[in-house]
């Protein structure tokens, strides 16, 4: 795309490595920021892997994979995103973090360069007034696994201008995806939509209407969805899902987007989903 060359990640974990291999695949460069080198190579390597399957089903052209993997480099310093176009943040979904984080991203970038967001809730503003060019950052925000998955929402803040919103809306389009541009309210458009249904499941749950197999089974062979609300929620990460409807109730104080109590105890007691082997169901 016109005016940006070089994407930059903020983030090395499974949707960081993601968003790489999304922009390198459309023939980005792409320099991935990780806490450690060994944090970052591991990225890379999960990147391969990725790579190697879909070579192996034919969905890859030879010589792909390693062109892909060529374009991405690793860094553990902030201040390689100098030469970035864009810059993506994929970090923790905490806004004190990333507010810290977004000051110092500011100070790395050219002034003409964009900073985007990968949040799937939080304010965007909050973001963009830690920084003093509040009118180049925005909200990019891809869904797990990026690479496969066709929706960008590009969340406009108020402090954002047009040119901002053009060159995010014109990355994701030509990273193939179906980018939408939303206004900064908390979870956006899916998150807002989604998050009560899942929070009503858990509360479905609770009451004994049904137990959680067949729960979900009624949403996948009744509704069509792809997985039932339980098995979404250990994809999700409990913690992560509990985050989000806690910044969802925060901005709307709507009672639907107030989390279930089974939720806040089963990420006390550590069953946080897929990623610790056991929370709804166990793995």
């Amino acid at each position: 795309m016109a005016g940006i060359r070089t994407v930059g990640v903020v983030g090395s974990g499974i949707m960081g490595g993601g968003l790489a291999e999304v922009a390198a695949r459309s023939g980005y460069d792409v320099i991935l920021r990780s806490r450690s080198a060994v944090a970052g190579d591991e990225a890379i390597q999960a990147i391969d892997r990725g790579l190697a399957r879909q070579e192996a089903k034919g969905r890859l052209e030879p010589g792909q994979r390693s062109a892909i993997v060529g374009r991405i480099s690793t860094t553990t310093d902030l201040a390689a995103f100098e030469r970035c176009d864009l810059v993506i943040e994929s970090v923790i979904e905490d806004l004190a973090v990333k507010r810290e984080l977004f000051a110092e991203l500011d100070r790395c970038l050219a002034p003409d360069a964009v900073l985007a967001t990968n949040t799937s809730t939080l304010p965007v503003v909050e973001l963009a007034m830690a920084t003093a060019h509040p009118n180049r950052v925005c909200g990019i925000h891809f869904f797990n696994p990026a690479p496969i998955m066709q929706l960008v929402e590009v969340v406009r803040p108020i402090t954002a201008d047009d040119d901002t919103i053009d060159r995010a809306v014109a990355f994701a389009e030509s990273c193939g995806k179906q980018p939408i541009t939303v206004a900064d309210h908390a979870g956006f458009v899916v998150n807002a939509l989604l998050f009560p249904y899942l929070n009503n499941a858990i509360r479905m749950l609770e009451r004994g209407t049904a137990d959680l197999e067949s729960i979900d089974a009624a949403m996948t062979g009744g509704c069509g969805f792809p997985m039932g609300p339980f098995a979404l929620l250990d994809l999700v990460g409990l913690d992560t899902s509990l985050a989000i409807l806690d910044a969802l109730y925060d901005e709307f104080r709507d009672p639907n987007y107030a989390a279930i109590p089974l939720l806040r105890r089963k990420v006390s007691a550590g069953h946080l989903g897929r990623k610790s082997g056991r929370g709804f169901f166990a793995y």
